[in-house]
């Protein structure tokens, strides 16, 4: 077999693991390698190597590099838990920056409880002890499954076409992971286990400092919002994927879209009520990343302040860009028109004084193709029943509004924070369900297929990143734009767009992963999604003007 490992070309006899063969690269790599890409799928280190390909090393800087150190660490945390307290049932509830939160059943989280799951897990990982993937026909997973009557894996059964049922064992533990992990413990040595609200966090090291814990950031808004849709969504009984697919065979799936929705809407309805019992407010700031559903919030918002006589009006930051010559540029010379400084906050502050003071201003319209604002006679004077609604990535930094004192603003954050998990140890991120959203709306209304997605995708996490995540506390209201059933609806239209890209081309392991996790979703009509909801951004078809 000839394998291309960077600009080399090695020669195989037999069937030999990437670890085996790619041992002393592994070794001498700057950051710990975690797993691998061959042939454009992700592999862990211990993938046989049966026939001619490419071989790509994934250290734990990458972005999947930490999904994958994420994903072993729970892993550990699983076998720790059994061994201290096998008869306990754990639950990974949601991810906060850099720390998964957790729970078990039925438990009082001790100091005790902690130092002992500390302790055990440290020992796994310095034990260096190797995690298998043992692979088994339908028929022995289904005699597994009766001897020893777990649920670990068993959505994995419950699809009829799916041939092969695996499970990673270390020693005599052994669980499911709908994603790749390790093959070996010992890579994962930078974590914590501490004491948090009723349950604890999983703490680990971001992409950028691989090496270190990050200092502990409170959110306490961002983990209120998830809990209160977390125990909601307990209270409907539909908490994991199973128990999704069990309501869309049962055809009791639009009785959950119904009462998601009604969660959505009387979300939104007690935004406004807050906003109209303080009068002081003149201006509304929504801010969420990527594919959150800000238009159609902004929509719904505003229909919910005209029912409390409040008639909102909106100013796109978009028109405030300073001159081409005057945009900060990134590292590489390029134009960054994502950073605070590329929007003129001088005149922009100067306009918003000006308007709340009740003057009337002439609004710009920024011309994009020549770099300049253009004044075309478009006036803006605010009436006393009416208020500002500003958009935009940098709506809670206080930079963007430095002129207008705090008691005048009201700033929302919007995000799909998604709390459906695959099952208790295996959780969907908030960012993959905001990808196959965007991966639909490209598509659908811009014209871009699923391999243009993916492949700039990072591009705007890392904008996120800078410029969204560090201010979400500093949120009035926290709004949560998920749906319990979306998924299920998405699958419909993103599964062959995903399948269209080629097992040659880069973007396919990320297809493949995103493929491999939407496989266990029953299908949902589209046309059982409700014409105002937020999904219809993505869809089309809704109500509401984009």
């Amino acid at each position: 077999m000839k394998i291309q490992y960077k600009n080399k070309i090695l020669e195989v006899e037999h069937k030999i693991s990437i670890q085996e063969l790619l041992q002393d690269e592994i070794e001498e790599s700057e950051y710990p390698v975690i797993g691998a890409i061959f042939n454009h799928e992700y592999v862990n280190l211990g993938y046989p190597i049966e026939q001619d390909g490419e071989i790509k090393l994934i250290d734990i800087s990458s972005k999947e590099g930490t999904k994958m150190y994420r994903r072993t660490i729970i892993y550990i945390l699983g076998k720790a838990l059994e061994k201290i307290c096998p008869d306990k049932k754990m639950i990974v509830n949601y991810q906060l920056p850099n720390s998964m939160f957790c729970e078990i059943e039925g438990t009082e989280i001790t100091d005790e409880l902690i130092e002992k799951l500390n302790e055990q897990m440290h020992q796994i990982v310095r034990s260096n002890l190797p995690i298998k993937q043992v692979i088994m026909t339908r028929e022995e997973a289904e005699a597994f499954y009766q001897q020893n009557d777990i649920s670990k894996g068993r959505l994995q059964l419950d699809l009829s076409d799916n041939q092969e049922i695996f499970m990673y064992y270390c020693e005599d533990y052994y669980n499911y992971c709908y994603g790749t992990i390790a093959n070996r413990t010992g890579v994962t040595k930078v974590f914590e286990i501490m004491k948090y609200e009723d349950g604890f966090l999983v703490r680990y090291p971001s992409s950028d400092k691989v090496n270190q814990l990050p200092k502990l950031i409170q959110t306490k808004k961002l983990a209120w919002a998830l809990d209160e849709y977390d125990d909601i969504h307990k209270i409907l009984n539909i908490n994991t994927v199973y128990k999704l697919n069990k309501a869309v065979e049962e055809d009791k799936i639009n009785d959950i879209i119904m009462l998601d929705e009604a969660l959505h809407e009387k979300k939104i309805a007690n935004i406004a009520d807050k906003i109209a019992q303080n009068r002081k407010v003149k201006m509304i700031l929504i801010a969420g990343p990527s594919s959150s559903g800000k238009t159609t919030f902004a929509q719904r918002l505003g229909i919910q302040l005209r029912i409390n006589r409040i008639k909102p009006v909106t100013i796109s930051v978009d028109n405030y860009f300073v001159e081409r010559k005057d945009t900060p540029r990134d590292k590489n010379g390029n134009y960054d028109f994502e950073c605070i400084e590329a929007i003129d906050l001088d005149l922009f502050n100067q306009h918003l004084t000006r308007l709340l003071a009740g003057e009337e201003v002439e609004i710009p319209e920024f011309d994009f193709h020549v770099g300049t604002k253009r004044y075309k006679g478009k006036k803006l004077k605010l009436e006393p029943d009416q208020v500002l609604v500003i958009e935009g990535i940098h709506c809670l930094n206080d930079k963007l509004t430095s002129k207008i004192p705090k008691d005048q603003k009201y700033k929302i954050y919007i995000s799909a924070l998604t709390v459906l998990n695959m099952d208790r140890y295996n959780r969907i991120s908030t960012t993959d369900t905001r990808l196959i959203r965007r991966i639909v709306r490209d598509y659908q209304f811009r014209g871009y297929d699923a391999k243009h997605t993916i492949a700039t995708w990072h591009l705007v996490n890392t904008g996120e990143e800078r410029n969204i995540f560090p201010f979400q506390e500093e949120a009035n209201s926290i709004f949560n734009t998920s749906l319990i059933y979306e998924l299920g609806v998405l699958k419909g239209v993103v599964m062959p767009l995903l399948e269209e890209i080629k097992q040659k081309e880069p973007e396919y392991a990320e297809a493949r992963r995103l493929i491999n996790m939407l496989k266990y979703f029953q299908t949902i009509p589209s046309e059982y999604v409700p014409t105002n909801s937020l999904l219809k951004e993505f869809l089309g078809g809704g109500n509401f003007s984009y």
